[in-house]
């Protein structure tokens, strides 16, 4: 006679959670939460500074300074053209580009002889000079420069402000460009020896391409750096005609009051050229960024 064993009922199971349910467990609510605050703080400088440059100076005084204005004005922007905005772009454009470029040729030519001269007790002792460089602050100097340009008899000129410019541009773009160029395999530079190369042309047919992320990086900082500078213009000049861009802004206040809608039209104008520079070199600057950053 056969014995059957009773069967247990099978045990039941917990239904499966939603597919859009583990979505939602899945999401970093406080970092997105987060986020979005940095974001309206980031957005509402900006957004007030766009609508006050289109509010009449009336306006502005009389509404709520985050309300639209009730008509949107452009006399700001008439106003800042008619006083010498393009004279004063001019000399920050000739100032900027002055700088960046003799920096950023001056920088790779060092850091191109860094690298390739090896571990030379004078080759340490010009690396650790450019690296001493980052130590000091511009606000440290800043007499030591005024003299020396007195002395020079470059005062109340635009290249009293781009000598020193490239000077205190030069450290960091030399540290950048050192630690791409160090990453450029050494078989490259040696095929380019067998070939009968130089190392001058070794410099400019092989390394400066390869750096090309690192150059823009680092012309970007440099030059959104010198764009926004206030000391050494403050400092070096006081003809009227020689002001640059954030200098120029002093140019909108009184005895007794500023003109807040003109400066914000100002700013926005003295924003453009950035702005139209990020997105010209955006793609160039996130990959030096994080290529020369993650090393």
């Amino acid at each position: 006679m056969a014995v059957t064993t009773p069967t247990r009922p099978p045990r039941a199971t917990a239904a499966p959670a939603p597919r859009n349910y583990r979505r939602l467990l899945e999401i970093n609510w406080i970092g997105g939460l987060g986020g979005w605050v940095w974001l309206i703080v980031v957005i509402l400088p900006i957004y007030w500074i766009v609508l006050t440059s289109v509010k009449s100076r009336a306006n502005y005084y009389t509404t709520n300074p985050l309300a639209p204005p009730p008509e949107i004005s452009f006399e700001n922007y008439s106003f800042v053209m008619d006083a010498g905005f393009m004279r004063f772009f001019t000399n920050t454009a000739i100032v900027t580009l002055g700088s960046v470029i003799p920096a950023i040729l001056i920088s790779f030519m060092a850091a191109f002889a860094i690298i390739r001269a090896g571990d030379g007790r004078f080759v340490r002792s010009v690396n650790l000079l450019f690296l001493a460089g980052l130590a000091i602050p511009l606000q440290a100097v800043i007499i030591p420069v005024y003299l020396i340009i007195i002395r020079l008899q470059l005062y109340d000129t635009l290249l009293a402000i781009i000598l020193p410019s490239i000077a205190f541009a030069i450290p960091l773009t030399v540290l950048i460009l050192t630690n791409f160029i160090r990453d450029v395999p050494k078989e490259l530079f040696e095929s380019m020896r067998m070939d009968g190369a130089s190392e001058w042309r070794t410099a400019w047919s092989l390394a400066f391409p390869l750096t090309r992320p690192a150059l823009v990086t680092v012309g970007i900082y440099n030059a959104l750096t010198i764009w926004n500078g206030f000391l050494l213009p403050l400092v070096l000049t006081t003809d009227p005609n020689q002001r640059t861009l954030p200098l120029a802004l002093w140019s909108f206040q009184g005895q007794y009051g500023v003109n807040v809608p003109a400066v914000a039209a100002a700013v926005v104008l003295t924003t453009l050229p950035i702005l139209a520079l990020y997105a010209i070199g955006r793609r160039q600057l996130l990959s030096g960024l994080t290529a020369g950053f993650g090393k």
